[in-house]
C-alpha cells in the first residue's frame, strides 16, 4: 500500500492538465482501478487480515481522493490566472467614451428654438392635435372656399351619419393653439406653439405628418418693426451666425393683414448652406401682423390690442441647418441614419453653451 501511495501522490502533483488528472483518478480509485482491486480482495482474507487491511485501504482511498481534488482546485486556478493574464484591464485608464442613444434631429431642432424663444420671453404652449375646424379654419379668419379646407389637403374625422356636431380635423398647422391660449389668457401674451401637424401630401420635402412651431406676441404698441428684430435675432441665435439679413416679401394669409414671406440672404457654394452671405435667398417662414378678426375670434379686443405672428416649419429648418436632403428620412426608423444624424442624449441646447453641441 505504501508503494501505491507513493506512486499515485507522484503522478497526481506531476500532472500538468485535468485530462491526465482524471486519467490517473480512473487508474487508482476507478472500478478497475489497482486501489478498488485491492479492496474486492478483502473477501479472501481472513477476519484477522480484514481488521488491518481494510482500515487501511479506506484510509488510502480517501488520501487519494484528497490529493485529486486538491491538485484539481489547484489546476483550476492556475488556468484561472492565465486567463486573467491575458484579459487584463487597467480599470484606473480613461473609459471609452459611447454614446447612450441618440436625439432625433427633430427633438433637438425643437429644443434648439424653445431655448432661443424663451430668451426673448416667449412661453411655450401645447393644444390637442385633433381639433374643429372652428379652431382650425374659422376662428383663423379662413372661409369655408379656401383650398386648405379641401379633404384633398386636410384630414377629416369620420362622423358617423346623422351627426350634426362640428367636424373633427388633424389639424393643419399649430395656429389652433395660438387661439386657444388667448382664450386662456388674453392680452397680453408672448408664446410659441411647437408641435405636429398633418396634411395629405407627400413627397421630398413634405410628409403627411410634419412639424411646426409657430409664434405670437400680442401688447398694445407691437408693430412689424418688432417682428423684424424677433425674427432676426432668432435667424441669428439659430444658424449661430453674427449676422444676417432678411427680406420681407407681401404675401397673403388669411389669419395676418400685413403679411409676409421671410427671406434670408444666403449662398450655396460647394453645396453648402452659408446663412448671412452671398447673392442668394431662402424662404423659411411666413408672417405678419394678427388680422383684427382672429384676435376677436380669440376674446381679444382688436381696438386696443395688437401683435404679430409667425410659422415655420422644424422639419425644414432642421433640414437647412444639419443639411438633410430628404424630409422622408426623419420618419423611416432606420438607426443608422438617426446615428449619423442624431445628437448626444445628454448634449441640452443652451444659447450660452451653445445649440447644437
Amino acid at each position: 500500500m505504501d508503494d501505491l501511495r507513493d506512486k499515485y501522490i507522484s503522478l497526481i502533483a506531476a500532472a500538468a492538465d485535468e485530462s491526465m488528472l482524471e486519467d490517473l483518478r480512473v487508474q487508482a480509485v476507478g472500478k478497475k482501478g489497482e486501489i478498488s482491486l485491492k479492496m474486492r480482495e478483502l473477501g479472501k482474507m481472513s477476519p484477522e487480515e480484514r481488521q488491518v487491511a481494510g482500515p487501511a485501504l479506506n484510509a488510502l482511498k480517501d488520501e487519494i481522493n484528497s490529493a485529486l481534488s486538491a491538485k484539481k482546485a489547484a489546476l483550476e486556478d492556475a488556468a484561472l490566472d492565465e486567463r486573467l493574464r491575458g484579459e487584463w484591464l487597467d480599470v484606473t485608464l480613461p473609459g471609452r467614451a459611447r454614446r447612450v442613444g441618440s436625439i432625433h434631429p427633430i427633438s433637438q431642432v425643437t429644443e434648439e428654438v424653445t431655448a432661443i424663444f424663451a430668451d426673448m420671453g416667449f412661453a411655450v404652449a401645447e393644444g390637442p392635435q385633433i381639433d374643429t375646424d372652428w379652431y382650425n379654419f374659422d376662428a383663423l379668419n379662413i372661409p369655408g372656399h379656401h383650398p386648405a379646407r379641401a379633404e384633398m389637403d386636410t384630414f377629416y374625422m369620420h362622423r358617423a351619419e346623422g351627426d350634426d356636431r362640428p367636424p373633427h380635423v388633424l389639424r393643419t398647422h399649430t395656429s389652433p393653439v395660438q387661439i386657444r391660449s388667448m382664450e386662456k389668457t388674453g392680452a397680453p401674451i408672448r408664446v410659441i406653439a411647437p408641435g405636429r401637424v398633418y396634411r395629405a401630401d407627400y413627397d421630398q420635402t413634405h410628409t403627411p405628418m410634419f412639424h411646426q412651431v409657430e409664434g405670437l406676441a400680442i401688447d398694445r404698441d407691437i408693430s412689424m418693426a418688432n417682428l423684424k428684430w424677433v425674427l432676426e435675432e432668432f435667424v441669428k441665435a439659430y444658424f449661430e451666425v453674427d449676422d444676417v439679413e432678411l427680406r420681407f416679401r407681401a404675401s397673403h394669409f388669411p389669419f395676418t393683414e400685413p403679411s409676409a414671406e421671410v427671406d434670408i440672404r444666403c449662398s450655396w457654394a460647394g453645396g453648402t448652406l452659408k446663412v448671412g452671405e452671398g447673392d442668394d435667398w431662402l424662404e423659411i417662414l411666413g408672417s405678419g401682423m394678427v388680422h383684427p378678426k382672429v384676435l376677436a375670434n380669440a376674446g381679444v379686443n382688436p381696438d386696443e390690442w395688437q401683435g404679430f405672428a409667425f410659422g415655420m416649419g422644424i422639419d425644414r429648418i432642421a433640414m437647412l441647418k444639419y443639411g438633410i436632403p430628404d424630409l422622408r428620412a426623419f420618419f423611416d426608423s432606420d438607426l443608422r441614419w438617426l446615428r449619423h444624424y442624431g445628437f448626444a442624449s445628454l448634449d441640452v441646447p443652451t444659447l450660452h453653451g451653445g445649440l447644437s453641441g
